[in-house]
């Protein structure tokens, strides 16, 4: 009976065991708990099979070396928990779909030394969880909304960008008064000199005169997704910039879209309450773009989004 029970709930690795999600308690002293002092990075499941793990995990890792963390894993072996941990929960994906796949490490408790706790260095959790197909399919049907928000992304000579860390408060703050004019529209902060920079766990990417552009990998998280469609588009012969975006040319698009890990490519249809280009989404650059990334990622990742619609 318990045994039934267990293969019910969804298992997660939590230092060193695979334990049912319930069973992952973290200290309250915990640093990541404190102060946002962590990191992690996501990646999904294509049909079941993680996508790029490597290199999601090698970002973590630089991550965790920017925050000067050690998790007590080598990378092998936190790639080997990871896909331990997709096999081990198989047997519930086909009632969601398919998968965020999370790696988080804390810095670790700031003990007293009398709480009684026997682990008090660096928390390590392996997660997963059941990607929101249903809450962004009409997104894929009609296109995003994407709008800037007053405030900036943190300035390199601040805090790196580049480094995925728990403290996402820039971002959540950012993302507040847009998500109060309008709950589906995708927040975009702009960098310190007013040029686009990236939005909640999303890079962008506009067209114009048949050119591909994104922002400096030096403001932002240099997603997966963000090198796999640059990379693609050299393959399919579209030229493509990394380099300021400002405000007159993201206006002047002629298409554009979000590239994150679960979203792969998503066509905007709206930038600040204007209409892309001809307002037509996907546009041809887009459409050729989410048909190589579905091609190389064995996966109608629109179609699985669209099964959901509502």
């Amino acid at each position: 009976m318990a045994q039934q029970q267990l293969s019910n709930q969804r298992l997660a690795w939590f230092n060193g065991d695979f334990v049912p999600e319930a069973e992952v308690v973290i200290p309250f002293r915990d640093r990541s708990w404190k102060y946002g002092d962590g990191a992690f990075d996501m990646t999904r499941t294509f049909n079941g099979h993680p996508f790029r793990l490597k290199e999601h995990i090698d970002r973590f890792y630089r991550s965790l070396r920017y925050l000067q963390i050690d998790p007590g894993l080598s990378p092998k072996e936190m790639i080997s928990h990871s896909e331990e941990l997709v096999a081990r929960n198989e047997h519930l994906r086909g009632a969601v779909g398919d998968w965020w796949l999370g790696q988080r490490v804390s810095r670790g408790v700031d003990a007293v030394g009398d709480e009684g706790w026997d682990h008090t260095g660096p928390n390590v959790v392996i997660e997963l969880t059941p990607l929101p197909f249903a809450k962004r399919a009409k997104q894929y049907r009609d296109g995003a909304d994407v709008m800037t928000t007053t405030a900036r992304r943190i300035a390199p000579s601040m805090l790196s960008p580049r480094a995925k860390t728990h403290n996402y408060l820039n971002m959540i703050m950012a993302e507040k008064p847009v998500k109060a004019l309008n709950a589906d529209a995708w927040a975009l902060l702009l960098d310190e000199n007013g040029n686009l920079a990236e939005g909640m766990g999303s890079n962008i990417f506009i067209v114009r005169e048949g050119q591909l552009y994104t922002p400096s990998e030096r403001y932002v998280l240099p997603g997966v997704s963000r090198q796999m469609t640059i990379d693609m588009a050299k393959r399919i012969g579209v030229p493509c910039t990394a380099g300021d975006i400002d405000m007159f040319d993201a206006a002047n698009a002629e298409e554009m879209f979000l590239t994150s890990t679960s979203l792969c490519i998503l066509p905007v249809r709206t930038f600040n309450g204007a209409v892309v280009g001809d307002g037509k989404t996907p546009g041809p650059i887009t459409k050729k773009l989410i048909d190589a990334y579905a091609k190389d990622v064995g996966c109608d990742f629109v179609g699985q989004y669209l099964k959901f619609l509502q």
